[in-house]
């Protein structure tokens, strides 16, 4: 496995990474991978926070990170995710190794605080608590036990209120 900055060409892998990672009966559209494309139409999916992982030369793997807005400092937190494996290579450490990878972009980038949405069982082992309990208060108030922060280096009690993503989260 590699983990690596996506580039241009890597976009229909990505797009099916996202696509198999969280297809549902029913859906004909699957949101975290519209909303991939909406970060990068907006110029908010963050070259350096999208990261593929490869496994014999091929995407297996994506995350990425968007500029995010808290308080009133739009300029120390991140919101994390989507982050989606091939369910073909789920298992095999990539979700985890994004993680890693993301975690150490996000902090040599000089960031505060990676925040979002998931599964506290999967991400608590990764350092990251409720938001709350760092006085981060998610968009929707229903998103309270999944709604995570990771603080990171270049944190500080200040980095705290009301979270806001990139505007192309609104529009699912």
């Amino acid at each position: 496995m590699l983990i690596r900055q996506a580039t241009p060409r890597d976009e229909p892998a990505i797009r099916a990474v996202h696509t198999a990672a969280f297809a549902q009966d029913g859906l004909d559209v699957v949101p975290e991978a519209v909303l991939v494309d909406g970060l990068r139409t907006d110029g908010d999916l963050l070259p350096a926070l999208s990261l593929v992982a490869t496994v014999d030369g091929a995407v297996g793997g994506h995350a990425c990170s968007s500029p995010a807005t808290l308080g009133d400092d739009p300029k120390s937190a991140l919101g994390f995710g989507p982050l989606g494996v091939l369910p073909s290579n789920q298992r095999e450490g990539i979700g985890s190794a994004l993680v890693h990878a993301t975690i150490g972009a996000a902090n040599a980038l000089g960031y505060g605080v990676l925040v979002l949405l998931g599964n506290p069982a999967y991400y608590t082992r990764f350092g990251f608590v409720l938001a709350e309990e760092l006085g981060i208060t998610p968009p929707v108030a229903g998103w309270a036990p999944h709604f995570q922060a990771r603080t990171l280096a270049a944190y500080t009690p200040e980095n705290r209120g009301a979270f806001r993503y990139a505007p192309a989260f609104d529009r699912l």
